[in-house]
């Protein structure tokens, strides 16, 4: 009895994990399967990435080919992304869902046009492309491309801000925002606009990409104002100051003073000499005659 609950209870563990079932469909270019290894190796990668989501199961290109030959259904190989076709062809190997995809480009840079189909609707639900070949591919490669398809809301990265001082302001793309206790930020992969402001400092501003499953590091260096909005702000104070100096020897008043006591009675004097010998007529006509 106790053998039995527990068989029972693995097995609805097992279909709790198993939420859907994702099939593989043979990639093509120009509208033929693509057997070349470069594609192998592509269909590998994308198997993989399905495989490693949580909850998924994943039916191999391989498995989806043979079951499409026991079938007799060769049509089935190439549906060109008809959703109609890829439909059936989930249904072959009971998957929920169907990815497809057609190979374009040359030798190493190659472009893959992916899609997911909805079997029970028979409905595209979301398509992307995969870049192969690139050094530096902020997209996630065959996971991100995975991810996008079956987990969009999952297709995030994280920046790290190291900024140089405390009690800042954070805002991306205009929205403010607060880090975790790493000054840690996790975003839609993709370009955002980083903004750090602090009363004191000049803002920081930039342009950062955030590359998926991947944590950038942006070193935030802030400025300080040469005048600090505080000092602006607050009682202002007057640091002006008078400075009395002493004028020169020759201006001083125990100089100047006696000097100019003396040049006053000399000049009086003078003037009250010529004042006596001035005639006692108060005035003369002109000829000599008196007034």
């Amino acid at each position: 009895m106790l053998g039995r609950v527990v068989l029972l209870v693995a097995l609805a563990a097992g279909t709790a994990q198993a939420q859907r079932v994702v099939a593989i469909a043979p990639l093509s270019t120009l509208g033929s399967e693509d057997t070349s290894t470069g594609t192998k190796q592509i269909t590998s990668a994308i198997e993989a990435a399905v495989g490693a989501l949580a909850g998924t199961k994943v039916v191999t290109a391989a498995q989806v080919a043979d079951a499409i030959k026991r079938a007799r259904k060769p049509q089935l190989k190439t549906c060109e992304n008809d959703p109609g076709c890829l439909a059936e062809v989930g249904r072959l190997v009971n998957a929920t869902i169907v990815i497809a995809g057609e190979v374009g480009g040359l030798a190493e840079s190659r472009v893959v046009y992916l899609g997911a189909t909805d079997v029970a609707a028979a409905k595209e639900l979301r398509s992307t492309t995969l870049a192969v070949g690139l050094k530096n591919d902020h997209a996630g490669g065959a996971p991100g491309a995975v991810v996008r398809l079956l987990d969009p809301n999952r297709y995030r990265g994280t920046i790290k801000l190291a900024i140089d001082v405390t009690n800042t302001t954070v805002y991306i793309n205009g929205s403010k925002v607060k880090p975790n206790e790493k000054s840690e930020l996790a975003l839609p992969v993709g370009t955002h606009a980083v903004r750090v402001t602090h009363p004191e400092y000049r803002d920081f501003v930039r342009f950062v990409e955030v590359p998926y499953a991947k944590t950038a590091e942006v070193p935030v260096g802030m400025q300080q104002f040469p005048i600090l909005q505080r000092d602006v702000l607050g009682k202002p104070r007057n640091s002006d100051t008078i400075e009395y100096l002493e004028p020169p020897l020759w201006r001083r008043w125990y100089v100047v003073g006696p000097a100019a006591v003396g040049v006053a009675i000399i000049t009086g004097i003078i003037v009250g000499v010529l004042v006596h010998d001035l005639p006692n007529e108060p005035c003369r006509k002109v000829g000599g005659e008196p007034c």
